[in-house]
């Protein structure tokens, strides 16, 4: 039984970091605490780097990361709901209706434009009439 589907398809490649549901947005992140400054950084496997300044200690990290990223997202700090990884670098957070949306992240109804055939623009020019 192989591992991975060799099977194409046509449909575009999902983003293994993060998924909508409904208009609630899973989030899968690696922390990264003790840094220079709050970021956003790169994704990583199936994870988004979120780097926070905090010092990782009782969840401290943790709960400076999801005042940030309530921030980030332009929700309440409520609205933010951490499933998993709350004392750990691993996690995953649940956002309820984000305003803003980061650059790796696209809406939840992301509609792509039909392909339709472009003529190119030309004038209409009637036919030329040959002098008498």
């Amino acid at each position: 039984m192989p591992l991975f589907d060799d099977k194409k398809s046509n449909e575009p490649k999902a983003n293994p970091f993060y998924r909508w549901e409904e208009d609630t947005l899973v989030l899968n992140i690696l922390g990264r605490p003790n840094s220079k400054r709050d970021a956003i950084g790169k994704v990583t496997g199936h994870q988004l780097e979120v780097h926070v300044a905090a010092v990782p200690r009782m969840g401290g990290a943790t709960a400076h990361m999801v005042r940030f990223l309530a921030d980030i997202f332009d929700v309440s700090k409520s609205a933010i709901v951490v499933v998993f990884g709350e004392k750990n670098v691993n996690k995953q957070v649940r956002i309820k209706s984000p305003n803003k949306l980061p650059a790796p992240i696209q809406p939840a109804s992301v509609s792509t434009p039909e392909k339709t055939k472009k003529t190119p623009d030309k004038p209409n020019k009637s036919p030329k009439k040959k002098p008498r």
